[in-house]
């Protein structure tokens, strides 16, 4: 095996560890922030269990937000990444370890344990971030390397949230617990890899400046703000639909976003490398409309087989979306701006997902369901219409989104 392919394995295994550790915790996470104190506080922040466990999961969110740039700008400027991976992956640790401790010490008030999860989400954020910025620094193709970040991420996405709920039946701390070894696991692991990023250091301002130069990042940043903003929807919208919908119980409504998540993480790798081939336009811009269109089918959908049969579809269209959309930004940032230029992209994910939680909820909240379906599914396939211009005025002729990597493997 060449040591790319080790490479591209051993990284994509981390990533899952990280997102796969963070979906442990949600679940179950009412009964935790119950554990960790918010029903003994007179916190502001906890004046209701689904108030507190809002807010426990925005705080990580929030902190990622804030800090994803931070690791990123840093990484570039230094030239390195393993370093600062461990640096996370091991803080990132101490932080769930901490939140576990935090019901035998007994005096924390509720503020404080949020105070802990920011913490532990800003140090988490750039492990996430720079092993993926790692995956951009390989060879081999980048739809081929953000393939393999894809599937990490979709199957950390589908199998952490269920096996978190089993481990939170055995004890409501146990998803903390377990998340803190993956972390060490991750620290240790990642300096098995060759750390490949550009020796060629540069100041903060003049990275910052090179983004800005590059206009054409916010074509990817765009789609994946939208991206993960259907995923949130879908978490947080789409599981109650298909309970009050289709009167499925928890584990008939599992089934079926298994439906979405299951080739939305096996086919991340072989759409990637699709996209090396053909280029990134047709996966992107095609793959966003029929990926809209496919949501709006999921909510006119009258019988839970044809549900399941549109949510295939649509995670067959997320996979064929998701890893030309990385892709893109490995083939437009330089190479000595990745970090920063993947922490711009993670940036607004994480804003996408807050979006699909407070977009959908509010739509589905006040204009019932099938709007909601409606508004997530429009702006997917808007925002494929309103980039075609730009797509084809920057490749005309032939796809100058193609991956800039040929390097084999």
């Amino acid at each position: 095996m060449h040591s790319s392919d080790r490479d591209r394995v051993v990284l994509a295994v981390l990533v899952f560890a990280v997102l796969f550790s963070q979906l442990l915790l949600y679940p179950g996470v009412s009964t935790l922030v119950a554990t960790l104190g918010a029903d003994e506080t007179a916190s502001a922040f906890a004046a209701s269990a689904l108030d507190a466990s809002m807010w426990f999961l925005i705080a990580e969110f929030a902190a990622y937000v804030a800090f994803v740039g931070v690791w990123g700008l840093v990484s570039d400027v230094t030239g390195q990444r393993t370093p600062f991976i461990v640096a996370g992956a091991i803080a990132g640790a101490v932080g769930y370890a901490a939140l576990a401790a935090v019901p035998t010490l007994g005096s924390i008030p509720f503020a404080g344990v949020l105070a802990l999860r920011v913490f532990q989400g800003a140090m988490t954020v750039g492990a996430f971030s720079l092993t993926m910025t790692m995956l951009m620094d390989l060879e081999g193709g980048h739809g081929r390397n953000m393939g393999a970040a894809g599937i990490a991420i979709g199957s950390g996405a589908a199998l952490g949230a269920p096996i978190g709920g089993q481990l939170t039946e055995l004890d409501p701390r146990a998803p903390l617990v377990v998340a803190a070894g993956l972390l060490v696991c991750v620290g240790l692991a990642v300096s098995s890899v060759d750390d490949r990023t550009p020796d060629t250091r540069r100041t903060a301002r003049a990275l910052v400046d090179g983004i800005r130069r590059q206009p054409t990042l916010s074509v990817p940043y765009a789609f994946g703000f939208v991206d993960r903003l259907t995923a949130g929807f879908f978490a947080l919208v789409g599981t109650l639909y298909f309970q009050q919908q289709f009167g499925l119980d928890a584990g008939l409504t599992g089934l079926l976003l298994a439906c979405f998540f299951a080739p939305f993480a096996l086919l991340q790798y072989p759409m990637g490398a699709l996209s090396d081939r053909i280029g990134r336009t047709i996966p992107i811009v095609a793959g966003s409309l029929c990926y809209g269109v496919g949501i709006i089918a999921v909510g006119a959908a009258p019988s839970v087989p044809t549900a399941a049969v549109a949510m295939i579809a649509v995670g067959v269209l997320g996979a064929l979306v998701a890893p030309a959309t990385m892709a893109l930004v490995s083939d437009l940032a330089a190479e000595t701006e990745r970090g920063l230029a993947m922490a711009g992209f993670n940036l607004a994910g994480s804003l996408g997902f807050l979006g699909g939680f407070a977009l959908g909820g509010t739509v589905a909240g006040r204009y019932g369901y099938e709007l909601a379906f409606l508004v997530v599914g429009g702006l997917e396939i808007a925002i494929a219409v309103v980039t075609v211009p730009i797509f084809l005025r920057l490749s005309p002729g032939t796809d100058r989104f193609r991956s800039s990597d040929r390097g084999d493997a």
